[in-house]
């Protein structure tokens, strides 16, 4: 049967309710686009997992009897594009409500951390465009692309998306991510995780904002620090003794320790946390040994623990570009189609939405004990994986 490596997540999409979370929460009012919008999303979804990556895309889940394996009415690729161009950023909104429910009802299923710690990664990427005429994309980014740049955000360990928001490409890093980190307190809070919940950030996050915003909602962070001469002078007062060795591919060139600092000065609220830190010698014959000792790489953080422990703990941060690059190879967000911002903020939690359900589906299938399913596992990084080639 076409298609019917899409059996187990759509069907873990119609248990978790999905179909009817678009009905309750989506309302297009009067747009050309809003009939049976649970139909048009389940076919995006669909299209997603399939491996499409443009609306075209979706026209291939018209063979055969696909119908009866997805369990809704599929939709033709012009109907999904003018569903698509209905949404308002206001039903953008909308849909985010829908991935909020829709985490919930997973987790309330079992697969939450419960009590247990969270950690959440912050993260942006740049989604790279081409057409001249795209809403919030049509001028350079500070790298010279024409992009978008969306905020992520992720669970630590499994790669679960938590929540995602589209912004222009001429985003600042950081614009908007304190309100973004709180709701997506809020969502995980919603879902019923109770336990301890830790933020990790690198240096575009490095933002009193979104340490302030940390405070409030409970929330310890681990951000990596800008350098600059201030900093630096702190770094070069650390004794030499107070330097631990660690594992590292030269013998001896890497180390780390701490010290306090007290970040964002200017603030009312400025207080000290603690500064750790890793120099690395450079490689023996590169340019940066003809002209420093070692490099510096530091973060801030409010959590307790060893020092080793924390700074391995935060370069495990960088295990969110294995979540980034299954989003845009493994399902669709490597293309944003639409020339309109708002139809392309629904196309990204369309992703969002068949990443998630993906990984649901690892977990119900679990190959090997506390290992969950990736969606590339087994792939090169320019063919992606979806459950009709995996069937």
């Amino acid at each position: 049967m076409a298609n019917a490596g899409l059996l187990l997540p759509v069907t873990l999409a119609h248990h978790l309710g999905l179909g009817e979370l678009v009905d309750h929460h989506v309302d297009l009012g009067r747009a050309p686009g809003r009939a049976n919008a649970s139909d048009k999303l389940l076919t995006l979804v669909a299209s997603a997992l399939a491996g499409g990556d443009c609306i075209d895309d979706a026209d291939a889940l018209r063979t055969g009897s696909t119908d009866s394996v997805l369990g809704c009415v599929v939709k033709a690729p012009s109907t999904l594009g003018t569903f698509l161009r209905s949404f308002r950023w206001g039903h953008v909104r909308q849909m985010d409500r829908v991935g909020r429910e829709l985490l919930a009802g997973d987790w309330a299923a079992g697969a939450g951390p419960g009590d247990d710690p969270l950690t959440i990664d912050l993260d942006s990427t740049v989604c790279e465009t081409f057409g001249l005429l795209k809403e919030g994309a049509q001028r350079h980014n500070y790298a010279g692309h024409r992009c978008y740049h969306p905020l992520l955000a992720v669970a630590a360990v499994n790669g679960e998306v938590l929540m995602c928001r589209l912004r222009k490409g001429r985003a600042n890093t950081a614009r908007g991510a304190a309100h973004f980190l709180r709701e997506t307190v809020s969502r995980v809070r919603y879902a019923r995780a109770t336990g301890p919940l830790t933020m990790r950030a690198d240096s575009g996050f490095y933002n009193h904002d979104i340490a302030a915003a940390c405070r409030d909602q409970r929330v310890r962070f681990s951000i990596t620090v800008r350098q600059h001469q201030t900093l630096r002078n702190t770094i070069e007062a650390i004794p030499e003794v107070e330097w631990t060795p660690i594992p590292y591919w030269m013998e001896g060139a890497a180390d780390v320790a701490e010290t306090t600092y007290i970040p964002f000065q200017t603030e009312p609220d400025a207080a000290s946390v603690r500064l750790i830190v890793r120099r690395v010698k450079p490689t023996p014959g590169s340019q940066l040994a003809l002209f420093a000792s070692y490099g510096y790489h530091a973060f801030i953080t409010d959590r307790e623990g060893g020092t080793l422990d924390l700074e391995a703990d935060h370069r495990r941060h960088v295990e969110i570009e294995n979540a980034i690059r299954d989003l845009k190879y493994g399902v669709g967000l490597n293309h944003l189609p639409s020339g309109r911002f708002s139809a392309n903020a629904a196309w990204l939690a369309v992703q969002f939405m068949a990443h998630n359900l993906v990984w649901y589906v690892g977990r119900c299938v679990t190959l090997e004990e506390g290992k969950p399913h990736r969606p590339r596992d087994s792939s090169p990084p320019s063919a992606p994986v979806s459950p009709t080639r995996v069937a």
